[in-house]
């Protein structure tokens, strides 16, 4: 059959408006009869018809076993699943096949296609959102990492915000929802999530869940509603999973280079802005104007800054060490082998007992370093003196220039109680900064006054209240009293008379 469009329409033409015959045209063209005839019946060359599906004798009884093998991958992690060759290779293995892997390669196509399914479009009303993570590449402070962005997408405005952090938790979960919240101008009414062990608890049966405790605590804050999809269901949030994709592609390629993540957030929150410029497909107005309309629907936020923080409950060791997201921070030594909270937020950890906060820490992402503050250890250091030249918080701690100096000149004069005498003025360290400690040490050296008895009263020099003035004039009786002015013969006479009895 002629399939060539060109060839068909000169026979029709050559036929039916030249006027040759049929008979003339299978001699120029080379065809028969019949074909010339049904070329002219039909304006174009008919398409390819199967009647029926063909046989396929080789594959045709292992066609349930790929079957099986695929329904049971649904079951499986997603990178974890049986690919063409791996099902190829067991069906040869285990069942005895002997077909090309062509054949099983298009029964799994055709599977594939018979069962997909088939979602129905979602409507959505204003100040509604969909929250979801995604992962990136990223240079960090010249070292490539993996950073954790969190996306909260408004489907009604296709209004968006992105900003990245170095890992998915708790913490930077509710610190995406407030960011998001002040920057779309108020608390989205319902927020659509997936079942994430941050958000969920625990699943009772298809629909029940059992949100965590720092869910509640952010919902109880901002008042809106939840929904969590259903496991392997991503048309119920797919919005924001696609505008997950959007901001990997549009604004993390190339690799983003920063050195501070406040810095490349800032930058996320102005590429965010300026995307709401764009008109929505098949949509009039741009987004920020259908922001406007989000805006009306979505709930007031409140006065107070929700505090983005994780709590948990940890043991002090011997070290006085406290372990918090796999890195550990000291406390005072008076507190080891205690049970304490310890409090994590974006940037600080802070270590709570008997109801106040006993130290605080810089927060470190990354994992399986110690963080010592060296005046923990002081009262243990006035026990154990050695440990100054030997205590490992003490290694690389940074002290104004004077205390050195100061250190030297006492053990040079005294020896071991020199050393003991300094230790005794570090322990101010524990009520005063080391610059206001510096700067009075440096005092004390000028006046060759080396001992910590100088030195507090040195740090108290300013600090004591001014006296108080004793006032006359509700005391017209004591107003014209008058006390002679002293003189400085007074106190020889009272030094003379002293002697005498001596």
């Amino acid at each position: 059959m002629i399939t060539d469009m060109d060839k068909w329409t000169r026979i029709r033409r050559d036929v039916l408006v030249g006027g040759m015959s049929r008979r003339d045209a299978c001699k120029k063209y080379n065809l028969n009869f019949r074909t010339i005839q049904k070329i002219l019946e039909h304006q174009e060359p008919p398409g390819y018809r199967q009647k029926g599906e063909r046989d396929k004798p080789k594959i045709g009884p292992f066609i349930p076993i790929i079957h099986e093998i695929l329904e049971a991958d649904k079951q499986s992690h997603s990178k974890q699943r049986h690919t063409g060759e791996r099902i190829f290779q067991r069906l040869c293995k285990e069942y005895g096949y002997t077909g090309k892997i062509t054949v099983v390669r298009d029964e799994i196509r055709r599977w594939k296609q018979t069962t997909a399914e088939v979602f129905m479009p979602l409507s959505h009303p204003p100040g509604e959102a969909q929250f979801d993570f995604g992962e990136a590449r990223a240079v960090y402070r010249g070292r490539e990492i993996k950073v954790m962005f969190c996306v909260m997408s408004l489907p009604y405005s296709d209004a968006f915000l992105c900003q990245a952090f170095p890992r998915e938790c708790t913490e930077t979960f509710q610190e995406g929802h407030v960011r998001a919240f002040e920057f779309f101008g108020g608390v989205p009414s319902r927020i659509s999530y997936d079942n994430s062990k941050i958000a969920v608890a625990k699943i009772v049966g298809r629909r029940g869940e059992k949100p965590t405790h720092e869910f509640l605590r952010l919902q109880s804050h901002y008042l809106y509603s939840h929904h969590f999809c259903l496991v392997r269901r991503p048309n119920e949030k797919g919005h924001t999973e696609g505008l997950v994709k959007f901001a990997r592609s549009n604004f993390m390629v190339p690799v983003p280079r920063f050195d501070d993540f406040e810095q490349f957030n800032q930058k996320l929150v102005e590429d965010c802005r300026n995307d709401l410029v764009r008109n929505l497909r098949g949509k009039t107005g741009t987004k920020s104007e259908r922001l406007e309309e989000d805006r009306l629907a979505m709930l007031p936020i409140p006065g107070n800054r929700f505090e983005a923080r994780r709590v948990k409950n940890a043991n002090t060791n011997s070290l006085s060490l406290v372990r918090f997201d796999r890195n550990d921070y000291s406390v005072p030594t008076q507190y080891a082998h205690r049970v304490v909270t310890a409090i994590g937020s974006l940037d600080r950890v802070r270590i709570v007992a008997d109801s106040h906060v006993i130290a605080e820490h810089v927060r470190d992402w990354e994992s399986e370093n110690v963080h010592y503050d060296p005046v923990h250890y002081l009262a243990l250091l006035e026990r154990k003196p050695n440990g100054l030249d030997f205590g490992k918080p003490f290694e690389r701690w940074d002290l104004p220039k004077g205390f050195e100096i100061l250190r030297r000149r006492l053990e040079s004069e005294s020896g071991g109680e020199g050393r003991r005498e300094f230790i005794k003025i570090l322990r101010l360290l524990e009520s005063h900064p080391p610059h206001e400690l510096g700067k009075v040490i440096n005092r004390a050296l000028e006046i060759g006054a080396m001992t910590v008895d100088v030195i507090r009263i040195l740090l108290q020099e300013g600090r004591e209240s001014p006296a108080k003035i004793f006032r006359l004039d509700d005391r017209p009786h004591l107003q014209d009293h008058n006390i002679p002015e002293p003189h400085i013969c007074q106190y020889s006479d009272l030094i003379q008379h002293q002697e005498k009895q001596s």
